[in-house]
């Protein structure tokens, strides 16, 4: 066909364009800063905690290896599937891809095709038109990087979308474990709550009696009503804060959370493994947490902006051509003669734009300075989480050692007030203290117990770790 034969020389035209563009790159050429904190952890923060902890970084433990318990894993697994905050952000990422490919299709001719069928008629006679072409419209040179730029920085503007999902399905599995701890923790404290109410209603009952043999005044009878009423207050208390946690897991996980995945008992020995501190510096080791990676890209893609800023300030060549044939009858369409074409390349030179081409530079500047303040942000953040993590895991064994302790003095002390008083030798209120300072020692090793767990998960979550599914 005629028409066709005419494409080599387009081609060949194109090809020359090609060779041309992209011969200027007015983007300033990127370099990692340094990392804005101190080239080692804190000497107070840097042991850890005992001698169960693993030789591998965060990054490298994926989240099933790291959490133990298999409830907990199977509500991880339901949240990472329902959890609506994650499902947007990973719509975020295929929005964020999609503009991406819009912006890349710039780079390439926009080539249409068409075909007319006219007839008309004037002064007694009819004729036919009839025309098929091939266009390219709007192409632009890209002599000084314009279009390379702009197609890199919506790479960049991917890329720390994509981190920034993964940093949600980072926290996500950090705030259901912990949720999912609290739940255990508030449940195991209620327990305790019901089991101090029934020993106070034991107590109450057992000097109501006495008080009625005689044996005893008034006053002991009134400290157990104090008591018992203080130890009912407790339990609804109780029963409000586990539903309010169960209400909290369930909006995490996106569904109602099976019965059978709740931890029902006790809070558990051990949910999550423990951590060694990764050897190196700590921007090396901070550079794997995604929202450092993120902010990142998003440096990077401010760079990239600057050299598009610029190139506005230089003429843009732009093509546009049009090849094809017309004929009075169908059948001549591509018969000798009937070919047209055109083509004619524009240029657009900047004269006077009232100082708004270098107010888009200064900007794009400017957001390059910004970019550059939230990139050290992000790592100094990073930094002091994983300091704070590493400062409250050194001091945790002593404490929870001290703390059991504590519990298993105040037990003892509970059973000598006792036995005294059933004796004469003390009042009651000797026996009713000793119950308090059991009752608090309890509750504080259950929430340094807590805390304890909180502390795997948070050191884990802040050096880079909780996505990978399975090493």
């Amino acid at each position: 066909m005629r028409l066709l034969s005419r494409l080599p020389l387009a081609g060949a035209v194109l090809s020359s364009v090609w060779l041309l563009s992209a011969c200027v790159d007015l983007a300033p050429a990127y370099q990692r800063p340094d990392a804005p904190v101190a080239p080692t952890w804190p000497a107070s923060a840097s042991a850890p905690a005992n001698g169960q902890a693993s030789a591998r970084d965060a990054a490298d433990i994926g989240w099933h290896d790291f959490i133990l318990d298999e409830r907990l894993r199977r509500v991880i697994e339901l949240a990472l599937a329902n959890n609506r905050d994650l499902r947007v952000a990973v719509l975020n990422v295929e929005q964020s891809r999609a503009q991406y490919r819009i912006q890349d299709a710039s780079s390439l001719p926009n080539v249409s095709g068409g075909g007319s069928f006219t007839r008309s008629y004037a002064g007694g006679v009819a004729s036919n038109s009839v025309g098929v072409s091939v266009a390219l419209s709007g192409y632009e040179i890209d002599l000084f990087g314009h279009v390379k730029n702009a197609n890199a920085a919506a790479l960049q503007a991917w890329l720390a979308t994509t981190e920034g999902a993964r940093s949600a399905r980072i926290s996500l599995v950090a705030e259901v474990a912990t949720q999912w701890l609290a739940l255990a923790a508030d449940a195991e404290t209620q327990r305790l709550n019901e089991r101090m109410l029934a020993l106070d209603d034991r107590s109450l009952d057992l000097n109501r009696r006495m008080h009625d043999l005689g044996a005893i005044k008034g006053l002991p009878v009134v400290q157990a009503q104090a008591a018992f009423e203080a130890a009912r207050g407790a339990v609804a208390a109780g029963r409000s804060q586990v539903q309010l946690d169960r209400n909290a897991l369930r909006l995490l996980v996106g569904q109602d959370v099976p019965e059978d995945l709740l931890p029902v008992q006790a809070l558990p020995a051990q949910s999550a493994t423990l951590l060694d501190v990764p050897g190196g510096l700590p921007s090396r080791v901070l550079q794997q947490r995604p929202d450092v990676l993120a902010a990142e890209h998003s440096l990077q893609q401010s760079q990239l902006e600057i050299g598009v800023a610029r190139a506005a300030f230089f003429p843009t060549i732009t093509l546009t051509g049009n090849a094809g044939t017309s004929s009075t009858e169908l059948s001549g369409l591509f018969k000798s003669g009937t070919g047209t074409w055109s083509f004619g390349p524009s240029i657009s030179v900047p004269i006077f734009n009232g100082g708004a081409l270098q107010a888009g530079l200064d900007s794009a500047k400017a957001g390059r300075e910004i970019a550059l303040a939230n990139y050290d942000k992000a790592v100094q953040v990073a930094f002091r989480e994983v300091a704070d993590a590493l400062a409250v895991r050194g001091t945790l064994a002593e404490r929870v050692s001290a703390q059991q302790a504590q519990t298993r003095a105040s037990a003892a002390a509970l059973r000598d007030a006792d036995a005294l008083f059933r004796n004469g030798s003390v009042s009651y209120l000797e026996v009713l203290t000793a119950q308090r300072s059991l009752y608090s020692s309890q509750q504080s090793e259950i929430a340094l117990n807590l805390t304890e767990q909180d502390n795997r998960i948070a050191l884990y979550k802040a050096l880079g770790g909780g996505w990978k599914e399975s090493n």
